[in-house]
């Protein structure tokens, strides 16, 4: 059965069963129909889908196929060889196969359509139907066509390639038309189906052993009146058409036999008859007369007739003509059979040609296409390095100026610790002197507290004898002028006072100064601490960094020397296919030569007068020999050029890899020496802070030492009161004990000289130490600068990495999708390459329910199959 479709849409809605289109229904309906069937029948089903493009048959289930030939079957059926073939068993497989033929279709874009088809497209369900029992065996198919539309190009708009196709398309109709009208008239003895291979393949739907639908999709617009009325002739001629239907039937062995006997019978009866009739003709050339009893009747002719009709039908050809003789016409038929079958070897040999081209095609660009890529990724990969170097050279520089400043800072730190060296001994002199100071003091604190003893008795004796003179002085005031005297001895108390206030006033002064700065260098020290951790913890970050950069030049590497084996084989397989194509076309070359001294030869037997003619066919033909062979000379050494050039650009290639390896094994040398170098500043560092905590432990005891040097102040400072206050009441008493206070006031001003002298030298060692410190200000904000611009340097090789990091990571992700498309890529030829394997059959059985493994192999009696219509 054949079914034809001119522009129409017919798979409808999908989704929606009530709106489904024709090709669903009958994929629903076959099976439908298989399924309600005798259990005892076993089906298998055959599809095959393809297209009729520029007249030539490409087969859509494996684009490879590109020009297949059409045969004939022995019962002369024609066929196309070489199309794919699937196994189906469910109406979702006959659609999962149109949707994928459907997918590699051509189509193009007109005025007219934005979706144009452009070839005709077939689509072959070929169903066999076997008897389990009987071993009787049934076979059919299904044609569903999808013709394109004839096209007028003042409206379709068409150029170039696509005016190519319309040629085609209309060429293709025209031929159809030209079949369906000389079926129609019946008049003529020749019918043209081998104009266009559509008209070939479908050439038993027209006027064969078929049933064929017409489906005409025409426009009611006044635009498309031409068009629609030439369509509807069209449909209107192709009604004419009578078709013989009858039944494909494979007989099994038993049925063959008894039509074997048959024949045989009707064989036997037929000689018996032409035996009788051939003794009636003897007897009537003879001169006798034949009388009616023992001539041949009428209805013996009749029932033989009849009984021979079949045999009669399947001899005589179908139309009448001249009879010939059978010798001639067994010769005819000989003779085109053989030209048939010649025509059908050039057909192989022209597709397996058309087969290998287009392989070779997809060959070469896939090889085009991959030296592209490797070329592409080569220049990356040279950019990419040339950016590392540059970078690599800034790095450099950045760590040398680094290590300047480390140096620098070194040789300050060990200045520094020098002159912390110096002044922990000066404050170890200094412990020492405090400690005889401290011993003295306690000296002087035991004279003090006897002395305190001996003037609190004198006080008391004072007290009395005051009270007995300040009677009197009341009295004899004005005339001794004591008062005077008070006010000298006030004035001189006072000034030796003041003296002395301003002094302590000035040591607690340099005292708090102390304090402040001690506190000042305490937390300097501590962000410093802070600030080289945070160095610390930034380097041991860079390393990592640094190893990642280290592995991930290693993976450029290895992919740049994976890449180098791959060009290294690509180019052998290029070598191969080339020698190979030059091996067919001097192939070509000799069968082109030999065919033309073919055609030469018969030329020089009739000029075998004339032998100087041959010899100047002999010279041009080794005229032409020898261009070709100068042409593949050329050809060879380009090819030869250029595969010295790729080997050129191979060595370049390895002679770049070999300068990467060395600048990372210089890389490793620099990164090993900064690797030592900051493990010596490391170990600097940890004694510098051993030196700190010294530092902070003479600090402590400067603080303790200050705490006790204060409080022997404020004591001395009492003293000084107490002992203003005893002058003032010396100077008080009578004349009568001014030699006992005499000799008191000597010793008393020896011990104050003694205190006199060590608050001097107190003095001058508290301005030291505010010299010293005002000295180490002035410092801190140079080593603040410098670490500054170490903090910045290290944040910039920070950002440099990172910089890099990513960098790698983008390249990570782009060796990572160049991977994962040559892996599609592969695939896809992997997938393209499935039509030449092996299929396996899917025997169907009615009154099964088909099941969703794809290993179901039958289907019997008493499932339901449904779908919703």
């Amino acid at each position: 059965m054949s079914f034809y479709n001119i522009h129409c849409c017919v798979q409808g809605k999908l989704h929606n069963p009530q709106l489904m289109g024709i090709i669903p229904r009958i994929a629903h309906d076959i099976f439908d129909h298989i399924y309600s069937m005798d259990e005892n029948l076993e089906f298998h089903i055959k599809v095959s889908y393809f297209e009729i493009y520029l007249d030539k048959i490409r087969d859509l289930l494996d684009v490879s196929k590109t020009n297949l030939a059409v045969h004939e079957d022995k019962n002369r059926v024609p066929y196309v060889k070489g199309c794919t073939e699937r196994f189906v068993s469910s109406p979702e497989e006959v659609m999962d196969v149109i949707d994928e033929g459907k997918d590699n279709r051509h189509v193009a874009v007109t005025n007219m359509n934005e979706h144009s088809s452009r070839s005709h497209s077939i689509f072959l369900i070929n169903i066999k139907q076997e008897n389990v029992e009987t071993e009787k065996k049934l076979s059919g198919k299904l044609y569903l066509v999808d013709l394109a539309g004839s096209e007028k190009v003042s409206k379709t708009g068409a150029e170039g390639a696509v005016l190519d196709e319309a040629k085609n398309i209309n060429k293709s109709l025209s031929a159809l038309g030209n079949v369906i009208s000389a079926l129609a008239e019946g008049t003529k003895t020749h019918v043209p189906y081998r104009d266009s291979k559509m008209t070939r393949i479908l050439q038993d739907s027209l006027g064969g052993n078929c049933r064929t639908t017409i489906i005409i999709c025409c426009s009611p617009s006044v635009y498309n009146e031409a068009e629609t009325k030439s369509t509807l002739m069209f449909g209107q001629r192709a009604k004419t058409i009578k078709n013989t239907v009858s039944v494909n039937l494979e007989l099994t062995a038993e049925e063959w036999k008894k039509k074997y006997e048959k024949e045989k019978e009707k064989n036997k009866s037929l000689k018996s008859v032409i035996q009788r009739l051939e003794a009636e003709l003897n007897r009537w050339r003879n001169g006798e007369n034949v009388p009616e009893e023992e001539q041949l009747s009428s209805k013996d002719q009749r029932s033989v007739e009849n009984d021979n009709t079949p045999i009669i039908d399947n001899l005589l050809p179908a139309g009448g003509g001249v009879p010939v003789p059978s010798d001639e016409r067994g010769k005819y038929v000989e003779d085109i059979g053989n030209l048939y079958k010649q025509m059908d070897d050039k057909d192989d040999e022209i597709n397996q040609h058309s087969q290998l081209a287009e392989k070779l095609k997809e060959q070469m660009l896939d090889q085009e296409e991959l030296l592209a890529s490797t070329r592409r990724d080569y220049d990356k990969i040279q950019e990419e390095l040339c950016r590392l170097q540059t970078e690599n050279q800034l790095a450099k520089e950045e760590v040398k100026e680094v290590l300047q400043a480390l140096e620098e800072l070194a040789v300050n730190y060990d200045q520094k610790s020098q002159e912390v060296q110096e002044h922990y001994q000066t404050n170890l002199q200094l412990t020492e002197q405090l400690q005889q100071k401290t011993a003295l003091l306690s000296e002087v604190q035991m004279e003090l507290g006897q002395l305190q003893e001996l003037n609190g008795l004198q006080r008391k004796r004072a007290a009395e004898v005051l009270n007995l003179l300040l009677r009197d002085l009341s009295d004899i005031g004005a005339i001794i002028g004591t008062s005077d005297a008070k006010g000298a001895a006030c004035c001189e108390t006072n000034g030796n006072c003041s003296a002395v206030e301003e002094e302590f006033t000035v040591a607690r002064l340099y005292i708090s100064k102390m304090k402040s700065e001690v506190k000042s260098l305490v937390n300097r020290s501590k962000q410093l601490e802070s600030t080289q951790a945070d160095a610390h913890r930034k380097i041991q970050a860079n390393e990592k960094e640094l190893a990642s950069c280290q592995l991930l030049i290693s993976q450029h590497q290895a992919k740049i020397r994976s890449l180098t084996d791959y060009m290294q084989n690509m180019e052998q397989k290029k070598r191969q296919l080339e020698e190979s194509q030059d091996a067919l076309t001097e192939e070509l070359a000799k069968l082109q030569a030999q065919e033309k001294r073919h055609e030469m030869s018969g030329l020089e037997r009739e000029k075998e007068d004339r032998p100087d003619g041959g010899e100047e066919i002999k010279k041009t033909l080794e005229e032409q020999l020898e261009n070709h062979r100068e042409a593949h000379q050329k050809q060879l050494s380009r090819l030869r050029d250029e595969i010295e050039d790729k080997q050129r650009m191979l060595d370049e290639l390895t002679d770049l890899n070999q300068g990467v390896l060395l600048e990372q094994e210089r890389l490793m040398l620099d990164y090993d020496k900064l690797k030592a170098e900051e493990q010596e500043k490391d170990a600097k560092l940890q004694n510098l802070m051993l030196l700190n905590e010294q530092r902070e432990q003479a600090k402590e005891d400067l603080k303790g030492l200050e705490e006790t040097v204060a409080k022997e102040l404020q004591t001395l400072h009492n003293l000084r009161k107490l002992f203003i206050q005893d002058l003032t009441t010396r100077v008080k008493k009578s004349a009568e004990l001014d030699c006992e206070e005499g000799l008191g006031n000597v010793a008393q001003k020896q011990k104050i000289s003694f205190l006199e002298n060590n608050l001097e030298q107190l003095t001058k060692v508290h301005k030291q130490l505010v010299r010293d410190n005002a000295d180490l200000r002035c410092e801190l904000p140079k080593l603040e600068k410098r670490l500054r611009a170490t903090a910045e340097r290290v944040k910039a090789l920070e950002n440099a990495l990172k910089e890099a990091k990513e960098n790698a990571m983008r390249d990570r992700k782009r060796y990572q999708h160049e991977v994962d498309r040559i892996k599609e890529a592969v695939r896809a030829k992997n997938m393209t390459r499935r039509g030449y394997s092996a299929q396996i059959a899917k025997p169907i059985r009615p009154g099964h329910h088909p099941l969703s493994s794809p290993i179901s192999s039958c289907i019997r009696a008493g499932g339901v199959y449904t779908h919703s219509h």
